[in-house]
């Protein structure tokens, strides 16, 4: 005879062998786009940022997350022409931060420049892409 108990959030069915004979009679319900707990990749549905995706390996927290949250998001939603250039204070900031904690964010050799994370690279590329302001062209 089969039972279920509650141990928590968890729910255990125990089953008999007859149990298992029978086909299931289970609907399945559609998965729900707006369910937070679904893994949804970089961007949401509703086109904001997955802060937990893992695919921005923790960037989001520690003690640089919130400039790295204004320098991506500045990206994300960037609409110059050269996409994230208006955003050159937010990713130098997010790196005067990174400078701050060496053991948590170690500077790269040009041999590990593979290695790096996908938002290094695009704060990278923002910031070495962007057109020079007046106090970086010297001078006129």
């Amino acid at each position: 005879m089969a039972y279920c108990r509650q141990e928590g959030k968890d729910r255990i069915i125990f089953v008999t062998k007859e149990d298992h004979e029978t086909p299931s009679s289970a609907e399945l319900v559609a998965d729900d786009p707006d369910d937070p707990y679904e893994e949804h990749g970089l961007i949401l549905p509703n086109g904001d940022i997955n802060w937990n995706c893992p695919c921005l390996g923790g960037m989001a927290s520690g003690p640089c997350g919130e400039q790295f949250k204004s320098a991506f998001s500045c990206f994300h939603y960037s609409k110059e022409e050269l996409k994230g250039s208006d955003c050159v204070d937010q990713f130098r900031a997010m790196q005067e931060c990174m400078q701050k904690y060496p053991d948590l964010y170690p500077q790269e050799d040009e041999e590990e420049e593979e290695e790096r994370t996908p938002a290094e690279g695009v704060a990278e590329a923002a910031v070495s892409e962007a057109p020079a302001t007046k106090e970086e062209k010297g001078p006129s």
